[in-house]
Order: structure tokens, then sequence, then C-alpha cells
């Protein structure tokens, strides 16, 4: 498959910057990225951001549901743009409860938060489309992520599944090649770090150089 890129934000000044490069397929979006961006979470604030990102031409929409309702809410978001609308769901029993449900009813799943890598067979059980380990989280708890995601994705190629490991929490743009080389393809980034992959000394001062030369 080829390499995938979302952008994980719900700021929508980001989007405007990032998004007219064509790099990313989609956005991704949480309560958490909500709050720190200054936005309501709110379905009537959702779906106004949401009209704003499918104007840029995104793909995939991954939003969050959350509540004591995860059917309803989930329900509620698939329904804003039905065919570009992944349903974000926490992989835990109600997540996974809810997923059900809702595949039932023709929405698109991608599980959130998980940490193990037995969490990954219950995403390949359910036949969902997504689920996103933490890479920089795992981290935090002493692990060695990259080897714990490597072996989540052996897992998936072993048993021939079409799930998606949708990588989050990346820490630094090394991150990604150390992956991808792995045969993992498909990553959601934030702005920091989108903007740290073209942070490249040599390459500036190359280009600066080709200017002067042209001169």
């Amino acid at each position: 498959m080829a390499l995938h890129l979302l952008l994980d934000s719900a700021d929508p000044s980001a989007w405007d910057h990032w998004l007219p490069t064509s790099l990313f397929a989609g956005v991704t979006c949480n309560p958490t990225l909500l709050k720190r961006a200054g936005q309501p979470c709110s379905l009537e604030n959702l779906r106004t951001l949401a009209e704003r990102a499918l104007a840029h031409g995104v793909q995939e929409l991954h939003l969050q549901a959350w509540g004591t309702d995860l059917v309803g809410c989930g329900r509620a978001l698939a329904q804003i743009a039905p065919d570009r609308i992944w349903v974000k769901l926490p992989i835990t029993r109600p997540g996974l409860e809810a997923a059900r449900t809702l595949q039932q009813e023709g929405c698109r799943i991608t599980f959130t938060a998980c940490y193990e890598p037995q969490q990954v067979l219950l995403a390949v059980a359910l036949g969902v489309d997504y689920v996103a380990p933490y890479l920089g989280r795992i981290s935090d708890l002493g692990r060695d992520s990259h080897a714990e995601l490597i072996q989540m994705q052996r897992c998936i190629d072993a048993l021939g599944s079409t799930l998606r490991l949708l990588v989050a929490s990346l820490r630094s743009p090394s991150d990604l090649p150390r992956l991808a080389a792995e045969g993992l393809n498909t990553f959601t980034i934030s702005p920091a770090i989108a903007e740290a992959l073209f942070s490249v000394e040599a390459t500036e001062a190359a280009a600066a150089q080709f200017e002067l030369d042209a001169l």
C-alpha cells in the first residue's frame, strides 16, 4: 500500500496551512485536540468544522464519538458526510460494542487509544478499517514502542487482514522512516511534526545557494 498521511489537528488554521500541500489524505480529530484548539466539543461545531475540512477536498475525516451513548454520537458524526467520515471509538468493551452496531449500519470505524499488540487482534476480529496505536505514549510507559508497533503490523500481515495501523502520537520525524522501513505506511502527524519534516538545515542551505547562484 502507498504511504497514507493524515493531519492530526482540530485547528482550522492548521488545515488551511497544510491541506493545500496535498500531502494529507485527511484529518484526525478528538476531544483533546478540540480542547487544545479552543474548539467546543459539540455536534454542531463538528458539523461546521467538517464542512471546512471537506472544502479542502479531504477524503477522510476521523471524528471521535464521546459520552454515554457512543452509538448515537457515532451515528450523528457519520451522518455529517457518510462517504468520508470514520467514527473513532476507544478500543474498550463499550467501544467494541458500539463499533459492531455502527458497522451494521454502514459506518466506517477507527479504533483509538491502542496500547497493546493483542488489542490489534480485537480490531482484526471486528473487521474495522483502522486502529490507532499511540507510539509516543507507549514509549512514555518505558516500553519499546517501535518494536511493539512492528509486532502489531506483523500480526496483521500474518492474518491477511486489511486492517491499517494508523500510527499516532509521533514525537519525531525520524519515527516515520524507521517504521516505514518495516512496512508501516499509515500515519497521523501533528502540524509540528509536519513542519519538522521540512526543517532540514542542509537542504535549506542548498536551496538558498541555488538562488544566489541564479543571480
